[in-house]
């Protein structure tokens, strides 16, 4: 079910936010300090491609200050536009039955887009 889930979820907007992921990785990779916040697009990208038979769980280690410190930079950098596209597609895969699960994935990435520092993505 997990395979034809993804099949879809590609055809329904999936394939579009890998990309977005990856370009800003790829672009936060390019300078120093942008380095950590590139590694978790990257992260979030392959989470992006292939959401059905992922589980994303607080991480076991306490990120403590550090982790809150870095997802609020995190926002400000690129959290609130990529959250925003996950809204958008949300709401247009909203708007079909079909959809439906599809758009409840969407709004499970536009809140782990916002703080992905601290979360650990586990695979079923």
């Amino acid at each position: 079910m997990s395979l034809i889930g993804n099949i879809l979820w590609m055809i329904l907007g999936g394939f579009a936010i890998f990309l977005e992921y990856l370009i800003s990785g790829f672009l936060l990779c390019c300078t120093i300090i942008g380095i950590p916040f590139g590694v978790q697009c990257m992260k979030l990208s392959m989470l992006a491609l292939l959401p059905f038979g992922r589980e994303v769980t607080d991480s076991n280690t306490s990120g403590g200050c550090l982790s809150i410190i870095m997802n609020i930079i995190w926002i400000l950098i690129r959290g609130i536009w990529i959250s925003l596209t996950h809204l958008v597609f949300a709401f247009l895969c909203a708007i079909t039955i079909i959809g439906i699960p599809f758009a409840s994935q969407h709004i499970k990435l536009a809140y782990l887009s916002l703080s992905p520092f601290g979360k650990t993505i586990l695979y079923r």
